[in-house]
């Protein structure tokens, strides 16, 4: 029996995992539970000593100070003040006014607000929820297709998974061993490509199907000019200003932080793309105050709008993406920064009361709990996994797979969909990746490149039936019976929930997509990453003014006496450790060897 358990000790694992999950307890605890179970069983079979688990305190306290992880509280009390304060819809509102005399406008809004959402709130119950309730009744009130109309709501409330400050890439980063700016600067350029390729598909409709994706009517139109004109020439010529400020930044951009900062290196490409745009907003916001104070009357209702309501969550995302960027701060501290941004615009917009307070404290607290009682589980089963030297079966997994690092890649992508229709995010990010990243990182794929391709492929478990998240989120708060709408006095037929399944299946083929462009083009990630340079050791002793190595000078004589088989005394002499003019002695040959040894790392 116990030779039996020892060659066969990680599946039987894996077994149990699958047993304790099936049995219907939470996920943190099942992990647990089998860690703690195996070891005993390991411990019974004398396959581990017999305190192997006097080092696992120091690991569970080694979570409670891994400051990395701060970021989570900070971010989601960011999101859940600016949700719980009526941003979603005053964006909603606002965006949909700008876009909805378009065909597919009203798409198209709900789209770039779910961005923005994303890039907020970072929840994506949230974003689904807020969406659903306030966008789903006047696009069905229009007439838009509804699978158009839901799966537009679905997925965009799923963008919050891979757009920067997102929790799943600050998770994935602690599990991979990479830096989380590392992380946000490789999703960038993905999360942005994502909502590019969602506004060219309803762009597409729009061509195809115009039917499907009506614009809104005159009458629904809200805000006029006293002659009657919507206001738009003037929110073009507001954003034209803008863009030619943010462009002329990013010229002088690298002079003016290189400067400031002391840095040699360029400026990465996400860096400037991202203090540009901060720029051309605050240029945006300043322009509207001064045009509302000094009663200028330049900017009309709409341009006015957009920039009270648009800008500040906007500037708030750019300050927090920045300073982590740039170095300034940690992702932690940026967090925290942008948590109090939070705070201070929901207090200026008047909506900071005890009970919206309450309720941000006790959603952070519970979901930063969860994360807390997920990870401890599973460094526990991962305690016992390693000790059973379990990556080295998975390895030998996936060692014999036809074609290399793109097998390995397409297979992982294969399970993480597949399990994401069963499990949420979370637990494959603490269970999954730790299981894969040894063995990605040895096949000497890019941990930054895998964990943002981990990350676009993990948003389809929203969507994906039969356990996707946002589908049932939207279900909730879809018109479960006919209703009369309150403005056309039309009655309005009830959503099904086959309706919210179709929907999903075009963006499920559009997020596997960017996968796959992901995946095919790596620059995509490692583009936004700083490049560091290689220090050449002989160069480096050019520059510091110090003698090179030189090659020994040769002797006649000694080559001669040595090719007769001779031994010279006086070479003897010279190689003897600890006598002066050799390598134990010479501080100059010692700093150059150890330069060279740290430049060959």
């Amino acid at each position: 029996m116990s030779a039996f358990i020892a060659q066969h000790f990680v599946p039987l694992m894996f077994a149990g995992l699958l047993l304790f999950l099936l049995s219907g307890i939470p996920v943190a605890f099942g992990l647990a539970a089998t860690g703690l179970l195996f070891g005993y069983i390991g411990m019974e079979a004398g396959l581990f000593p017999l305190n192997m688990f006097q080092a696992l305190p120091l690991r569970v306290f080694g979570i409670m100070q891994n400051d990395t992880l701060l970021a989570i509280p900070f971010f989601t009390l960011m999101g859940i003040v600016l949700e719980r304060s009526g941003m979603a819809e005053d964006l909603l509102e606002t965006v949909g006014q700008v876009f909805g005399p378009l065909r597919g406008g009203l798409a198209v809004a709900v789209i770039l607000v779910g961005a923005l959402l994303a890039a907020t709130t970072g929840v994506v119950a949230a974003a689904v929820i807020s969406m659903g309730l306030i966008s789903l009744p006047i696009m069905l009130r229009y007439g838009y297709n509804r699978s158009i109309a839901t799966g537009t709501i679905t997925a965009s409330g799923t963008l919050a998974q891979a757009i920067p400050p997102s929790l799943v890439l600050i998770v994935l980063a602690d599990q991979l061993g990479r830096s989380v700016g590392d992380m946000y600067a490789g999703a960038l350029i993905p999360g942005l490509m994502l909502v590019g390729l969602y506004l060219l598909f309803i762009a597409g409709v729009a061509l195809v199907r115009p039917h499907w994706v009506p614009a809104l009517p005159p009458e629904a139109r809200i805000y006029r000019e006293g002659n009657g004109a919507s206001g738009h020439r003037s929110l073009l010529a507001l954003l034209l200003v803008c863009v030619v400020a943010g462009l002329a930044w990013a010229q002088v951009h690298e002079g003016l932080i290189n400067g400031w900062t002391e840095r040699s290196t360029p400026a990465p490409r996400d860096e400037i793309v991202i203090l540009s745009m901060t720029v051309a907003s605050l240029l945006a916001l300043l322009l509207a105050l001064a045009n509302r104070v000094l009663r200028f009357g330049l900017l009309s209702k709409l341009a006015e709008q957009v920039t009270f309501v648009l800008i500040p969550p906007l500037v708030l995302i750019f300050l927090v993406l920045g300073t982590i960027f740039l170095g300034v701060a940690t992702p932690t501290e940026g967090g925290a920064m942008g948590a109090l941004g939070a705070l201070v615009m929901a207090f200026a917009r008047r909506r900071l009361t005890l009970a919206l307070m309450r309720q941000a404290l006790d959603s952070t607290a519970k979901l930063s709990t969860f994360v807390m009682f997920i990870l401890v589980g599973s460094t526990i089963f991962s305690f016992t996994f390693n000790a059973a030297d379990g990556h080295y079966w998975v390895e030998h997994l996936f060692d014999k797979l036809p074609g290399g690092e793109l097998g390995f890649l397409l297979v992982v992508n294969l399970l993480v969909f597949v399990l994401g229709m069963f499990i949420d995010f979370f637990e494959i990010a603490f269970i999954v990746v730790p299981i894969l990243a040894p063995v990605a990182e040895k096949m000497g794929i890019d941990l930054i490149w895998f964990g943002v391709i981990l990350a676009m492929n993990l948003q389809t478990s929203f969507l994906t039936p039969p356990f996707g998240f946002a589908l049932f989120y939207l279900r909730s708060v879809a018109a479960k019976a006919d209703y009369q709408d309150r403005v056309t006095g039309a009655t309005i037929p009830a959503v099904t929930t086959a309706q919210i399944y179709r929907g999903s299946i075009a963006f499920i083929i559009l997020q596997l997509c960017m996968v796959a462009t992901v995946i095919t083009f790596p620059g995509l990630v490692s583009g936004g990453l700083e490049k560091t340079e290689t220090i050449d050791a002989d160069e480096a002793f050019r520059t510091m003014g110090l003698p090179e190595e030189e090659a020994p000078a040769t002797d006649p004589a000694a080559d001669a006496a040595s090719a007769a088989g001779e031994a010279d005394p006086m070479d003897a002499a010279a190689s003897a450790p600890g006598e002066p003019g050799t390598n134990d002695d010479d501080p100059m040959k010692a700093l150059e060897e150890a330069i060279k040894k740290d430049a060959g790392k």
